[in-house]
């Protein structure tokens, strides 16, 4: 270590190392402060590329929890014969339940059938006057495998009347929501390239303000790290304003749809809700978005110390 880098930063260890970060970080609310326009537009700039793919990923966790509750759609009716008895329904379950292709069975018996059919329709008093009970044995049968299969091997049984199974549209749901995903992690890539180019942009003209002072720092012992410090708490200031300015967009715009967008899943699953960020989701954005501010900072300063090193050193 030079005498004029001791002169300047000290002699190494554990205090050495924590004044240099705390006068970095310090060095970096300075810069700030210096041009809070500037700053400001920044962050906002970086606020509104991590806001598109956080309100994607939230839509897409919504969408993934609202298919959850449609996971009845998978399920096959298997209608049994009007004569069908309380034995023959048993016996079928139990041997449906042995299939591989077969997760589990539920019988459900035709007063059940005309109890729930009373509950969901506005013709309870006129069913009452029914002499029997037209409902035969349903067996709702929860696939393991793929439902369009078994529900044809079921309807070749003996004593089944008919099979009910129309999840075409899951499938279909499925598939959206596989592309959803992919489409969600390819813009995050795009939008977080973007961030570091525009954290590098800011940096890189920052230090081209300051290129006299830190050839100055330079001949007076700095070294790479004490020149780069400084810059990547920058970088760092930048990405976590810009995600909690991002998060704030978030709830911004979930206050502004989720009336409208209640009132739409309601009319597909009555038990569900939107729900926002969790604090680990939060945590994993902000953690995100200041990774993106240093690497933006990191890649401006090295390639500055690359080839603007002074003649000498």
């Amino acid at each position: 270590m030079s005498a004029e880098r001791r002169a300047v930063y000290g002699d190494g260890g554990w205090n050495a190392w924590r004044r240099s970060h705390a006068r970095a970080f310090a060095d970096a609310r300075q810069r700030l402060r210096q041009a809070p326009l500037a700053s400001l537009v920044t962050v906002l700039v970086l606020a509104f590329a991590l806001l598109l793919p956080l309100l994607m990923a939230l839509g897409l966790s919504n969408a993934l929890r609202f298919a959850g509750t449609l996971e009845a759609a998978r399920e096959v009716s298997v209608f049994l014969t009007p004569d069908a008895s309380p034995q023959t329904a048993a016996a079928l379950a139990d041997a449906w339940r042995s299939r591989a292709d077969v997760a589990a069975v539920q019988v459900r018996t035709p007063e059940q059938g005309l109890a729930e059919f009373k509950q969901m329709s506005d013709l309870a008093g006129a069913l009452d006057l029914l002499d029997a009970n037209p409902l035969p044995f349903v067996l709702v049968v929860s696939p393991s495998g793929a439902p369009a299969d078994l529900a044809k091997a079921l309807q070749a049984e003996s004593g089944v009347d008919s099979v009910q199974f129309d999840a075409a549209w899951r499938e279909r749901l499925d598939a959206w929501l596989a592309f959803g995903a992919r489409a969600v992690f390819v813009l995050a890539m795009l939008l977080g390239v973007a961030a570091v180019l525009v954290v590098g942009n800011t940096v890189r003209l920052d230090l081209a303000a300051r290129r006299d002072e830190i050839a100055l720092l330079q001949q007076l012992g700095a070294d790479d790290a004490d020149v780069r410090r400084p810059l990547l708490y920058l970088g760092l200031v930048y990405g976590v304003l810009a995600g909690a300015a991002a998060l704030l967009g978030v709830i911004v715009v979930g206050v502004a749809l989720s009336a409208p967008l209640d009132a739409l899943v309601r009319t597909y699953a009555g038990g569900f809700s939107l729900s926002g960020p969790s604090p680990a989701a939060v945590a994993l954005a902000l953690f995100a978005s200041a990774l993106l501010g240093w690497l933006g900072a990191r890649v401006a300063a090295g390639h500055y110390l690359r080839t603007s090193r002074p003649i000498g050193l």
